[in-house]
């Protein structure tokens, strides 16, 4: 074994590896174009939440109803079980008559009993659609006297708001200024928006709480349950709650089957809008920058949730409300935002 060191010896570099002589410093020269400046309503990083467009939500609006293959599916599957089940009471009542006959009258008794009930369910299911169905052709025709040169059309269409909210006690002081005024507004426009600021917006007051303390109730309780089931159990419950509070806030008061009709149009918008998106850059710029890094990612998922839970509350408002919103503003997340994390009223207050 060869312990002796090796002598030093001399490589050659490749001719890319040489050394570069020191570049000379670039000069400082002129700009030939003026500077632009961003305006601030444009720049997204001084932008308030009233300017991401990610907070103002499109207008809800229900859904076509038109005749599907499915729903004439689902018509023929209906009947054939209704005879099915009319078949089934018929051989059951004769075969309690041959048994004894007070057995046959007794069953006689309940499927009369049966039917009138169900009769009922029916009835009030029919008239809480046709409260829904009310409530948009009420806005439908709003929007269409709003443009009518006629006065006459606005002031039938103001009495028919007026008879929508008669029994609500929010608007007794509207519907007084309203009658006091009677005759005084010739113009159809600017009567409709009198009924709308008198009429709407103590109703408006008194939805913005309600969607308001569902949020709050949504983002505590999904900040501290152990298990996203429950999050979704909970969001889904007061999401029905709240859109069945909405609905008979403004005289729409539906029934079961009308307010499976009011959450799948609520859910199909939200489908097709998308939901809040509430991703890392946004909730930065709402919650900002310190208050977002110090939050857990449990209060993180509760405030986002109860955005959404809020987001769901506009678009009922936009579908049970009986006047689109004109002489109102239109109330967007951006609203809710200060009471459900306060640290994103105080950064924009500053």
């Amino acid at each position: 074994m060869n312990d002796r060191p090796r002598r030093p010896a001399a490589f050659p570099l490749p001719a890319d590896a040489a050394p570069q002589p020191p570049k000379t410093p670039r000069r400082p020269a002129a700009f030939d174009g003026a500077v632009t400046l961003t305006p601030d309503a444009e720049d997204p990083f001084i932008a308030t939440t009233a300017d991401l467009p990610e907070l103002t939500p499109p207008v809800a609006a229900p859904r076509p109803r038109r005749l599907t293959l499915g729903r004439i599916a689902m018509g023929a599957l209906g009947l054939l079980v209704s005879l099915a089940l009319g078949l089934w009471v018929d051989a059951l009542i004769r075969d309690l008559f041959s048994r004894a006959d007070w057995l046959g009258y007794l069953a006689m008794a309940a499927a009369a009993i049966a039917v009138l009930a169900l009769l009922a369910i029916v009835l009030r299911e029919m008239i809480g659609l046709r409260r829904l169905a009310a409530v948009q052709d009420l806005k439908h025709d709003v929007a269409e006297a709003a443009l009518s040169p006629v006065p006459a059309a606005g002031r039938a269409i103001v009495a028919r708001l007026v008879h929508l909210v008669a029994l609500r006690p929010q608007t007794a002081r509207g519907r007084a200024r309203l009658k006091e005024t009677e005759g005084e507004i010739i113009d159809a426009a600017h009567l409709i928006a009198l009924a709308e600021r008198e009429l709407m917006a103590p109703l408006d007051r008194e939805a913005r709480a309600l969607i308001l303390g569902s949020a709050k109730r949504v983002s505590i309780v999904t900040a501290v349950s152990p298990r996203a089931l429950v999050d979704i159990g909970y969001v889904v419950y007061e999401s029905s709650r709240m859109i069945r509070a909405v609905a008979e806030l403004y005289g729409g008061r539906p029934g079961r089957i009308g307010m499976l009709r009011l959450m799948r149009d609520v859910i199909a918008h939200l489908a097709v809008t998308g939901s809040i998106a509430m991703g890392d850059g946004l909730v930065q710029q709402v919650l900002g920058h310190g208050l977002a890094s110090k939050l857990s990612a449990r209060l993180g998922e509760g405030v986002v949730n109860g955005l959404m839970t809020a987001r769901i509350g506009i678009a009922a408002m936009d579908l049970c409300r009986p006047m689109p919103f004109r002489a109102l503003r239109r109330p967007g997340i951006g609203d809710f935002i200060g009471d459900l994390s306060p640290g994103a009223g105080r950064r924009e207050e500053t």
